[in-house]
């Protein structure tokens, strides 16, 4: 068994050199690891092909394979993926699913082939989502069950049969950026809880008070009736949370976090900010 992970990369302010999880958790098992910069060409697939593998199988990667090595495996090149395949190909299927709503998602193990998540089905697994599950929760949920219907395919392998994945139901999973994070209080506070869970923990939700830019770690949907206020208004603030005006319903902000400061309970963090009943966010 040998491991293929990415290089280790300079984190914090110090720039010191961090192993990936996966290099931690091999070396604790005695397991081989190669960390190749390049994996694309004939020679890295040479150096594993002198290995005579059965399978080749790849799990949140982030780099995909040339043919060089994809013909390398004798039995199959395998993926694990986080979501429903055709639906959520890309970088971030969890989050996606979440920012999108969806009440069920799943693992996918699909054939590798070149192109992004396109290749056929062999098994998959569904799982509902919480209606406050946050991606991070959810990510944990899945590595486990990704690695069930991993152990599973291949004790089934060679009674298993691959389906092709229908292409005119496929939808798309890009990569997060910062900028993702902004709420929009014009937009329903359904929507704004979808985003505050399925952007956590990174980049996490943000809105703007006054000059500062708070992260919101953790959100509620309050359903209210008629108006109570312009979108970004906030109708109340005291212990058990701060609730916001949406474009319908209202947000309940549970656990915040100023610019350099800790993540707090709403009722800690109005001890140090204050914020009063009509004050608007942005």
């Amino acid at each position: 068994m040998l491991a293929i992970t990415q290089p280790d990369r300079p984190v914090g302010r110090g720039r010191r050199l961090e192993p990936t999880p996966v290099k931690v958790r091999a070396l604790e098992l005695g397991v081989d690891v190669w960390q190749p910069a390049v994996v694309k060409g004939r020679r890295f697939a040479a150096r594993v092909a002198a290995l005579a593998p059965d399978f080749l199988i790849t799990a949140a990667f982030g780099r995909l394979l040339g043919p060089s090595l994809l013909g390398v495996p004798r039995k199959a090149c395998l993926n694990v993926h986080a979501s429903l395949l055709p639906r959520y190909r890309g970088a971030a299927p969890i989050n996606w699913a979440i920012l999108d709503g969806e009440s069920h998602t799943g693992i996918s193990i699909m054939g590798t082939e070149v192109g992004l998540d396109c290749g056929p089905v062999y098994l998959t697994e569904t799982t509902p989502i919480g209606a406050n599950e946050t991606a991070g929760e959810l990510t944990d949920r899945l590595a486990r069950l990704g690695a069930q219907a991993l152990a599973q395919t291949l004790a089934r392998f060679d009674s298993l049969s691959a389906t092709a994945q229908d292409d005119r139901l496929v939808s798309w999973a890009p990569v997060l950026k910062k900028s993702d994070g902004m709420l929009d209080w014009t937009e329903r506070a359904t929507v704004l809880h979808n985003r505050a869970r399925g952007l956590h923990p990174w980049p996490c939700a943000t809105a703007n008070f006054g000059e500062r830019t708070i992260k919101i770690h953790s959100t509620r949907v309050l359903e209210i009736s008629g108006r109570r206020g312009e979108p970004g208004t906030v109708i109340t603030a005291g212990k058990s949370g701060i609730d916001v005006a949406c474009g319908q319903g209202a947000l309940r902000l549970l656990e915040l976090q100023a610019p350099g400061k800790k993540r707090l309970p709403a009722a800690q963090f109005l001890a140090g900010t204050p914020i009063a009943v009509g004050t608007v966010w942005s």
